[in-house]
């Protein structure tokens, strides 16, 4: 198994657009085999949330309010490899696609897999 993190950088003034083309991804993640954990985007201004506090004296600091991820897993390359053949033929993502690029709702982002750490016995 491995998670995919994906880190966007998004438009501050299209927060909207972004939550449509996340909610637009989970399901198609999910149909060609993925579990989805979420998209996880920054509080809007005003919105309660905690200060930020750090562990580590010196060491931490607030991160960027325009950063949002996706984490999503898949059981194994193979199984990640067919979901990116299958879904590339979707109607929902072809859709997905081109919404994005009429709105253009992040400007980069950055794909990381990763291997899951569950307990003292991975």
């Amino acid at each position: 198994m491995f998670t995919c993190c994906i880190r966007y950088v998004v438009e501050s003034n299209k927060r909207t657009e972004f939550k449509e083309y996340a909610r637009a991804w989970i399901p198609l993640i999910e149909k060609y085999g993925g579990t989805h954990h979420g998209y996880f985007v920054p509080p809007e201004s005003g919105e309660p949330f905690p200060e930020a506090t750090f562990s580590f004296p010196g060491l931490g600091k607030n991160g960027p309010a325009n950063i949002a991820l996706a984490l999503f897993s898949f059981p194994s390359v193979e199984a990640y490899e067919r979901y990116r053949v299958e879904v590339a033929k979707d109607k929902k993502c072809k859709e997905a696609t081109a919404r994005f690029n009429q709105t253009k709702c992040f400007s980069s982002y950055e794909r990381n897999f990763l291997k899951p750490i569950f307990s003292k016995y991975d």
